[in-house]
């Protein structure tokens, strides 16, 4: 693991541990649109069609929408880089399977999962390591699977840096991208875009919404 790797990834699970608690009474869920859910949905019925496998949530948070793939009738478990978000996932869905790790280097076995979700995740990877990150997607699917990225999309600067959130100290780092500059990487990397959606702010929200689905 190069130094640059092991210094975001180090700062991105130490933020998130300090305001885990605050961020899931803030964020009780991330589809309160209705279009996000469906998107998901649409998601879960491809997955389920394609065969029995898993789907791996990567930056599962507070577990939430692992909870949800599983009601949905999907095998589910969650994977964060944060301790802390994964103790709350595991206390809020004792029943469902969370575990520390990071999408930058999945300890799965090849070609095990019928999919992945990646919501709002991927915003933490700097530029450089989303190559890596989408072949490891590509090398534990199995043919057929899909992947579903959302994210903020970029309007402007690409770049924002954090250093402080819910009255806590952090060091976080966001990388806002385009849908098209997802799906030439997730092409790049052997998946094939199906889909991609952007839609405009709502409520609160300060970003149009991107979301993009890709095919083994």
């Amino acid at each position: 693991m190069t130094d640059t790797h092991a210094g975001f990834l180090r700062a991105t699970r130490s933020s998130y541990d300090a305001i885990a608690k605050d961020y899931s009474t803030e964020y009780p869920s991330s589809l309160t649109f209705p279009l996000d859910r469906a998107l998901v949905e649409a998601f879960v019925r491809l997955v389920a069609a394609n065969g029995p496998e898993p789907v791996a949530d990567l930056g599962s948070g507070p577990g939430f929408v692992t909870a949800l793939l599983h009601e949905l009738g999907v095998p589910a478990f969650g994977v964060d880089v944060s301790p802390a978000m994964v103790e709350l996932a595991r206390a809020a869905h004792p029943r469902l399977r969370f575990h520390v790790g990071s999408m930058t280097s999945l300890d799965l076995p090849d070609a095990t999962l019928g999919g992945i979700l990646a919501l709002y995740s991927t915003i933490h990877v700097p530029d450089a390591h989303l190559p890596a990150v989408f072949a490891g997607f590509h090398r534990t699917l199995v043919p057929g699977g899909h992947v579903l990225l959302a994210f903020q999309a970029r309007t402007d600067t690409g770049h924002l840096h954090l250093a402080e959130r819910f009255g806590h100290d952090i060091d976080l780092d966001y990388y806002w991208r385009t849908p098209e500059q997802m799906a030439d990487l997730l092409a790049g990397a052997g998946l094939t875009p199906v889909a991609t959606t952007l839609r405009q702010p709502q409520g609160e929200e300060k970003r149009a919404r991107a979301f993009v689905l890709a095919r083994k």
